[in-house]
């Protein structure tokens, strides 16, 4: 695709539309059309977890996937069936994609933690007939094949010995021919292209379907939030086993002939080692949560040479000023917001040719439009709080199909003409919008309604916070109270004298309403295997507290 330029953020939303070409598929039309035409275009930069890097072309990947998607098919994968993919930022990962593209079976990428129990609902409930796993996790599998009927393929990946029953990635690929012309029945157009499993923050978590026409969706991901141009280097710190994976790295990036860029870390990461990579391999364009910028910040910046960073974006958590005003200062590069979820692409966010406003996560996307409506269906003014929905007519191109085998869960958040998000937020008199939380996140105290972000906000700007979980307590009095549960950075220990200074120090930051009156400290918050806090469970647990 060629990058279009506009002027203005309100002639790109007019100007610009999104090409559905007939039954597109990505990895035909996209990655070996470019192998075909630059089969030495770079690609992949790839960076292993013992910091050994490797370079990969295009024509590496059309003939790798092509060669598993011939071994697969051999093994008996054929179109429409579901393929589990639990496999670190290793290249095996874009290959089993492109390979599943290719068949037009349908990937499940999965995060490497899934328990037994994990992998076991997952298969069953989606039926899944094949996993292509790391050798780490193959023992929590054969435990979970032993109830999953549907589960007849096993692709290990890895230098691990090889577990009974599987096929070794490599062998069956080093075996298989590198041509795998486009099948007669080529999957594309509005073929499931792939599954993802929600995050489960309110309970077990939904398939989300997605076509083969939903990479169309995240050309303006890379090509403009990015602001990808060919050859630059993007890196999006992102696990291959969420949905972030493919906003960040993987379609839109090489649409728009950008080279993506992999740091296969295993564990936590450590800030000075991401700055480290950033610098030594001269990465153009950067995308992390805010979390992530908070802890480089508190590092020694002048230490690595950014200098060939130009473009800076984050989502995922609600951005605190004061990080987006020392990212700016000590690199120049002021932090672009957005706003999508699993089950869509980029809906809203702050693209080059706007001012960024530090919180607001933006302004509709071109092609997505969107409207906030309150709890009695009124459409909302500026400076009116209300849920986040998309027009379905036309359907914006990368909007979910649905929850699949679950029509009365897709027909709740499918109302009047609308998809419901089940996010809240407002808009500014200059038509930013300002994120506030989950709908059932929010917190009503004395006439108040109180969005937790804000309050964690607040709170992780002081010295002492790690993290921080805000929800809503009953309390005879004002209805709800507001409650932290926050996690303390080394040196610090829970007590009276310190909440009170958390308390005044939210006051200041924010409203004076909206402090914590309860703080609880703990040394770590519930969340999904993809990272989100599980407030849900901190409200149950409160709740059954109380009743004890």
């Amino acid at each position: 695709m060629e990058k279009q330029k506009y002027g203005s953020n309100e002639e790109f939303c007019t100007e610009y539309k999104t090409e559905v070409p007939d039954n597109y598929n990505f990895a035909f039309d996209c990655v070996d059309k470019i192998a075909a035409d630059d089969p030495s275009r770079l690609a992949m930069i790839h960076v292993g977890p013992d910091g050994t890097r490797t370079e990969k072309d295009f024509d590496f990947f059309s003939k790798k996937s092509a060669r598993l998607a011939n071994a697969l098919s051999k093994a008996g994968v054929e179109k429409g069936d579901r393929i589990m993919i639990i496999l670190y930022r290793r290249i095996d990962w874009w290959v089993s994609m492109l390979a599943c593209h290719k068949i037009g079976a349908v990937p499940v990428p999965s995060p490497n933690l899934l328990t037994v129990k994990d992998i076991q609902f997952r298969v069953n409930f989606a039926k899944i007939k094949g996993i292509i796993a790391e050798d780490s996790v193959a023992d929590r599998a054969d435990e979970a094949h032993k109830s999953c009927p549907s589960l007849k393929v096993m692709v290990q990946a890895g230098e691990g010995d090889l577990h009974d029953g599987w096929l070794d990635f490599e062998t069956i690929c080093g075996e298989a021919s590198d041509s795998f012309p486009r099948p007669a029945d080529c999957a594309g157009g509005d073929d499931s292209l792939l599954i993802f499993f929600s995050s489960g923050t309110t309970g077990q978590p939904k398939m989300v379907e997605h076509t083969h026409n939903y990479p169309l969706g995240h050309y303006v991901t890379g090509a403009y939030w990015h602001d990808l141009e060919p050859g630059a280097v993007h890196l999006t710190l992102a696990d291959t086993g969420w949905g972030k994976a493919v906003w960040g790295k993987y379609y839109g990036q090489w649409m728009a002939g950008a080279v993506v860029f992999v740091w296969d870390f295993r564990g936590k990461f450590e800030p000075s080692e991401l700055l480290r990579v950033l610098a030594d391999n001269k990465v153009t364009s950067f995308c992390a949560p805010p979390t992530v910028y908070r802890f480089m910040i508190r590092e020694d910046l002048s230490k690595y040479d950014l200098s060939a960073l130009t473009h800076c974006t984050t989502a995922g958590e609600l951005l605190n000023a004061s990080v987006f005003e020392a990212w700016k200062e000590a690199t120049g590069l002021p932090l672009y917001e957005g706003y999508g979820q699993t089950e869509s692409v980029l809906q809203i966010a702050t693209f080059p040719n706007m001012t960024p406003k530090p919180g607001s996560i933006g302004k509709p996307c071109p092609g997505w439009d969107i409207a906030l409506i309150d709890t009695e269906g009124n459409l909302c003014a500026p400076g009116e709080e209300g849920q986040i929905c998309v027009k379905l007519d036309p359907r914006p191109v990368g909007l979910f199909t649905g929850y699949l085998d679950e029509p009365q869960k897709t027909e709740n958040v499918m109302v009047d003409g609308y998809y419901q998000t089940g996010d809240k937020a407002w808009m500014d008199e200059d038509g930013y919008y300002w994120f506030l939380g989950r709908t059932d996140d929010l917190i009503k105290s004395s006439g108040y309604r109180i969005g937790p972000f804000e309050v964690e906000s607040a709170l992780i700007t002081h010295d002492a916070i790690v993290e921080a979980a805000v929800t809503g307590v009953p309390c005879d009095v004002r209805g709800q109270a507001v409650k932290a549960t926050v996690v303390l950075a080394p040196g610090y220990e829970g007590s009276e004298e310190l909440t009170k200074e958390l308390q005044n120090h939210v006051k200041k930051v924010t409203a004076p309403y909206k402090y914590p009156r309860i703080i609880d400290y703990v040394t770590e918050l519930p969340k999904t295997i993809s990272g989100k806090i599980k407030r849900a469970e901190i409200r149950a647990k409160d709740e059954a507290d109380a009743k004890a």
